[in-house]
């Protein structure tokens, strides 16, 4: 007796909706896709007025109910394949893989100070994790169930990036060091500990004067953007003083 297999479905979410079946991509009408994403980072399965009332805040409880039938409909031909349907919940089907929870699951790896640095290391440069990490979560929505999701996403991912760096750096391996130190200062340039994360790369490879070179570049974005300077630690660091931090004009 033969066995139908399930279909191959990948959902992409991170720079922006991507839905492959069977390695085809698939077309998805924008309030379908909301749908999906909804699923996706909600939970797989959620009780239907949960999913409507929360992507159409601003109608009443019976309008959203059916916006959400109208969205399922125009996604009738792909939806067996992605979303599971019960009278009272959808879900997404277990066979979907989503990109977000394999950058959840290797941020946490990187995070975890039980784990191996090195099998983590490895993996994620190694498998491109680090372009994967660097990519924000659907941005060019602006729909208020995202936002916290998208910070969220947003800040695990640079505390990924920020240990990761380190670990590459303690491990001698100084040019991806400095290539994961940019990529988190690239993500938030007024955040220290991704600066740190890259000037700490730069002196463990014994360029003293890119270390100094990128402190001053951050120096005068904190003063500008903030009115702030850098930490004192972050200024010992590179061999500056206080004083110097205060009259440099560079």
């Amino acid at each position: 007796m033969a066995f139908l297999r399930p279909p191959q479905v990948r959902l992409g979410l991170l720079g922006g909706f991507e839905l492959v079946v069977d390695g085809a991509q698939v077309d998805v009408a924008w309030s379908a896709q909301r749908v999906v994403a909804y699923l996706a980072l909600g939970g797989r399965s959620q009780p239907r007025i949960t999913v409507a009332s929360a992507l159409w805040l601003d109608v009443t409880e019976e309008r959203a109910a059916a916006n959400l039938r109208n969205a399922l409909w125009k996604f009738r031909a792909t939806r067996e394949r992605v979303i599971t349907t019960q009278t009272k919940k959808l879900g997404l089907a277990a066979h979907v893989t989503v990109d977000v929870t394999r950058v959840v699951e290797e941020a946490r790896k990187l995070l975890d100070p039980g784990g191996s640095a090195g099998d983590s290391s490895e993996c994620a440069v190694g498998a491109t994790i680090l372009d994967v990490l660097s990519r924000d979560l659907l941005p060019d929505w602006e729909d208020d169930w995202i936002l916290f999701k998208r910070e969220w996403l947003r800040q695990l991912r640079i505390h990924a990036i920020e240990a990761l760096a380190t670990q590459l750096r303690l491990s001698g391996r100084y040019a991806e060091a400095v290539e994961a130190g940019l990529s988190a200062v690239s993500a938030d340039p007024l955040r220290e500990s991704a600066q740190r994360a890259l000037i700490e790369a730069h002196l463990a490879e014994g360029n003293v004067a890119d270390a100094r070179r990128q402190f001053v570049i951050f120096r005068r974005l904190l003063r500008d953007d903030l009115g702030v300077l850098p930490s004192h630690a972050l200024s010992q660091l590179v061999g500056f003083t206080s004083a110097d931090d205060l009259h440099s004009r560079g």
